[in-house]
């Protein structure tokens, strides 16, 4: 299944507690269930004034989808092409 890097700029979402930044997942979850197995979330990283999810989903259609309704902005959604890392120069 294809990888998708979103970006969400939210205001100070890395001063959120962490019950918020649980309800929020709690969220994410909720919509992820209702949409069905064609899309998951594989992790996030909170910024001090944004949040990079990465999500495996059958197109692009679905992450917005989830965004929507969600209520979480989705400023950037772009497809993995390729991934790399350091044992990428080894080769």
């Amino acid at each position: 299944m294809p990888q998708f890097v979103i970006e969400r700029a939210i205001p100070a979402i890395g001063a959120t507690s962490a019950a918020d930044l649980q309800a929020i997942s709690q969220k994410s979850c909720g919509v992820l269930q209702e949409l069905g197995p064609d899309i998951q979330w594989v992790d996030s990283y909170v910024t001090g004034d944004k949040i990079y999810c990465v999500y495996s989903a059958a197109n692009e259609a679905l992450v917005r989808e989830h965004a929507r309704r969600g209520g979480f902005p989705a400023d950037s959604v772009a497809r993995v092409m390729k991934a790399i890392d350091p044992t990428t120069a080894e080769a």
